[in-house]
């Protein structure tokens, strides 16, 4: 097991990669109560074409197949596994994201027992013609339910102008069309694939003894068999930026309009510390131009473009990223036209000024030691933050070594007119009679 120190911020990383290929991180917390644990899958909505291990042949399986695998793993034979954890004291839950399903709890309680559990339950899929057929109501009324959400088909609908060509604008639990053709051996074949400990990361946070859980973590792996861990062949389309989408809209039965202004990467995405510098920088630059302490904020809002729901956003993951900016209005087209404008000439913008910089240069690392203190950002940001030569806890310092120069290039670089979309969520027009 691997000891890290980070005197900066003092903080201390245990990691171990197992026979098995399971990588485990554990982060004691002093003087906390709780320890929070995910146990995650880089699998996720958009990995749905790929050759099943063991086979030779890609396979393209039905949209929203890892969302309905998360949701399965909880029913076994003998009852509901939540119940289980209930009984406890723990309070246990799940998501799909577009890359990965992670499977968590939290508890004060009963560790060992907890942590188990969830390893046990994830690693022992039942599948049923029966259980999987009762899921696709379930999942179904789901899907309908975020089909009415107007925020949710702004979201996606901005993601279908930028990303037409790419299986990212597909709602991240499928259609209710796509999910009736998920089976009991389509569901095996996912689970086969991508659930093994060689592409899944254990991360524990919080009130724990390191040697004492790996312990139990050693213990409850070598008791299980799993194929030998092997590459796994994911299969995408090509990327073609000139099929993005400049504008579209919808009508929906809103009482104000909605904008989403949108900007679509172009470099390839990798894992490493220019990975992390170029998230850190973007997070940065949207905050000195959009951000509360800017002028166009306040422009914007003394113009009644926007209100409390005015919010920006800089994703970046494998196979995507992407800038969305927008909310409420009064007037979609007119706080459209004004955040293209503020992002075509982001790059000579009056906010990139180094005393805007050093002030949000400063909130930004506050922010960051401040999340430190919990134990579910921790764990969920492990996930995403551990590279062979980064982890979350490098990230202040990352952020210390930003300069304005770093803003002005990737303002320059990024937010292209080419790859600019527009959605619009509209009030239903009246019927005349």
């Amino acid at each position: 097991m691997r000891e890290t120190n980070y005197p900066q911020i003092q903080e201390t990383t245990y990691y171990e990669k197992l026979e098995n290929g399971l990588e485990v991180i554990l982060i004691p917390k002093k003087g906390f109560q709780k320890t929070y644990a995910l146990f995650s899958t880089k699998f996720g909505s958009i990995d749905h074409h790929f050759v099943p291990r063991g086979e030779t042949e890609a396979v393209r399986m039905p949209d929203g197949i890892a969302h309905f695998l998360e949701h399965k793993l909880f029913e076994k034979e003998e009852g509901d596994v939540f119940q289980l954890f209930g009984k406890q004291g723990a309070s246990a839950n799940a998501f799909t994201s577009f890359t990965r399903t992670a499977y968590l709890f939290s508890t004060t309680a009963q560790l060992r027992n907890n942590l188990l559990t969830l390893i046990d339950f994830v690693q022992e899929p039942y599948f049923t013609d029966q259980t999987v057929n009762k899921e696709k109501g379930i999942i179904a009324q789901e899907i309908q339910m975020y089909d009415d959400s107007p925020d949710w088909r702004l979201f996606f609908g901005l993601l279908e102008n930028l990303y037409p060509d790419q299986p990212v604008h597909v709602d991240i639990a499928g259609t209710v069309e796509s999910i009736q053709q998920i089976t009991p051996e389509s569901l095996y074949k996912n689970y086969e694939t991508f659930y093994h400990p060689g592409n899944m990361k254990l991360v524990l946070a919080g009130k724990l003894e390191p040697e004492e859980v790996m312990s139990w973590i050693r213990k409850n792996q070598s008791e299980k068999e799993f194929l030998p861990d092997e590459p796994i062949e994911r299969i995408y389309p090509p990327i073609d930026l000139d099929q993005i989408v400049p504008y579209r809209s919808i009508y929906l039965p809103v009482n104000r309009p909605k904008a989403l202004v949108g900007v679509r990467g172009t470099e390839t995405s990798t894992s490493n510390s220019r990975t992390v510098k170029k998230r850190l920088t973007m997070e940065l630059l949207l905050n000195l131009l959009f951000g509360e302490t800017s002028s166009n904020y306040l422009e914007l809002y003394d113009e009644g473009l926007i209100d409390d729901s005015f919010s920006y956003e800089y994703s970046y993951e494998e196979q995507f990223d992407f800038v969305a900016i927008g909310g409420d209005t009064r007037a979609p087209e007119k706080l459209s036209e004004k955040v293209k404008e503020i992002l075509q000439q982001a790059s000579s913008s009056k906010e990139l000024n180094e005393e805007h910089f050093r002030l949000n240069k400063r909130k930004m690392i506050g922010q960051l030691l401040q999340a430190l203190n919990s134990p579910e950002y921790i764990a969920n940001q492990f996930f995403d933050f551990y590279y062979e030569d980064v982890t979350l806890f490098d990230l202040v310092p990352i952020v210390e070594q930003l300069t304005l120069s770093d803003a002005k290039e990737a303002a320059a670089t990024y937010f292209l007119d080419e790859v600019t979309s527009v959605f619009h969520v509209l009030p239903e027009r009246e019927v005349q009679i």
